[in-house]
């Protein structure tokens, strides 16, 4: 018995020869083959979308998700499969998508999927879903098929929405685009993207949110805070139970407050106040429009009139959407008055430098006041001092 649990010397050799064939053969497992194997599939898969071949498509398995989203233009959509699940008859890969919309995307948009998948009796894969993973929001396409109108400077993906809707809406954005320039500059893309799901809650699913906190809001853009060089354009989402509700003054007011933070986002960082970003937003979307500081405040001016002019400037807080109603109102109306103040009293072209100056900073302590001092030659204290008799005298 002393010999047990040893192999003698040539049947070790033989046995180790044997483990390494089975263990390291072309340096995969067989779970490592099965995910090279999904990975290939889904390279198949991502050709057909960019080659717009609904049969290439349909030999990969699910073809539904082809039809959704075909009329949408990209330029890349790629696949990378970071891990494959195997439970009971069940597979499934993470895996991460990327892609860009052409003429618009200068980097890729990048979310995490779950891909469920099925083999045949001779081994070869199938696609039988591709959803949001877990923590991931929807794509437009998740919420049904896209339409797409393309405007002069914009273009326009709906779900559930007329032809003739998504019209309006590049038209707008079309109107918007050189509205923001002349106040802004040129120094941005000068092209938006708008995304129009059918409801409110096709809204929420897109930024990933409930839809509380988008009741009343008519549109939300999305993109990297302070994003330099190339970066995924932003997308201004529409909520068209909100939008329906506005005058086509309104309307455009919308549409162009939101272009300015596409064109602003290079210089809005965390040193950005709400009350300066929002308030500069509103400053642009009204800056043509006509509307005395009582049609366009009117929240605001009721306070005033009841005596309660603001002590300060909006904090961030006084912005959440999930908040009272009439306090977020009074937010952006004091945000915009705090900005129409500054091109009344320095000039437009200070006010642009105040922005620029304020979002130069990398941190929020010390940025307002910082730029205060550089661009305006005042303090904060003066400033607010001086913004609350202006508050009262143009609402009172």
């Amino acid at each position: 018995m002393a010999g047990r649990g040893r192999v003698p010397g040539t049947m070790a050799a033989a046995a180790s020869l044997l483990l390494a064939s089975l263990t390291a053969c072309g340096g995969h497992s067989a779970t490592d083959t099965a995910r090279d194997q999904v990975q290939r599939l889904l390279d198949s898969r991502a050709a057909a979308v960019l080659h717009h071949d609904p049969a290439a498509y349909a030999t990969t398995g699910d073809r539904a998700p082809y039809t959704k989203l075909d009329a949408v233009p990209f330029t890349a959509w790629s696949y990378r499969v970071t891990a494959l699940h195997r439970s009971g008859g069940r597979t499934t890969a993470d895996a991460d998508l990327s892609y860009r919309v052409t003429g618009y995307d200068t980097a890729p948009v990048t979310v995490g999927r779950t891909v469920t998948l099925s083999t045949t009796a001779d081994g070869k894969w199938y696609v039988d879903s591709d959803r949001p993973a877990r923590g991931f929001a929807q794509q437009l396409w998740d919420q049904g098929t896209v339409s797409v109108v393309r405007g002069r400077s914009s273009i326009v993906l709906g779900v559930g929405q007329s032809a003739g809707a998504l019209r309006g809406y590049a038209g707008l954005a079309d109107h918007a685009v050189p509205a923001v320039s002349d106040a802004w500059g040129t120094d941005w893309s000068r092209r938006v993207v708008v995304l129009v799901p059918g409801s409110l809650d096709g809204m929420a699913a897109l930024l990933g949110s409930p839809a509380d906190d988008y009741r009343g809001i008519a549109a939300v853009t999305t993109g990297e805070a302070g994003g330099g060089g190339r970066a995924p354009a932003d997308r201004v989402v529409v909520n068209p139970d909100a939008y329906s509700l506005l005058g086509p003054l309104g309307r455009q007011v919308v549409l162009t407050h939101e272009t300015t933070h596409v064109a602003t986002r290079t210089h809005t960082d965390a040193a950005t106040p709400l009350w300066l970003s929002e308030g500069y937003a509103d400053w642009v979307g009204y800056r043509r429009s006509g509307r005395t500081p009582e049609q366009a405040a009117p929240e605001l001016q009721h306070a005033v009139a009841d005596g309660q002019v603001p002590a300060a400037l909006p904090s961030d807080k006084d912005f959440g959407f999930a908040g009272d109603p009439t306090r977020l109102a009074q937010a952006y109306e004091g945000g915009w008055l705090a900005c129409r103040m500054i091109a009344a009293h320095w000039g437009e072209d200070r006010l642009d430098a105040f922005y620029r100056a304020v979002g130069a900073h990398q941190r929020r302590a010390g940025a307002v006041e910082d730029a205060l001092r550089t661009e305006l030659g005042t303090t904060l204290q003066r400033f607010t001092g001086q913004w609350r008799e202006y508050v009262r005298a143009q609402l009172g």
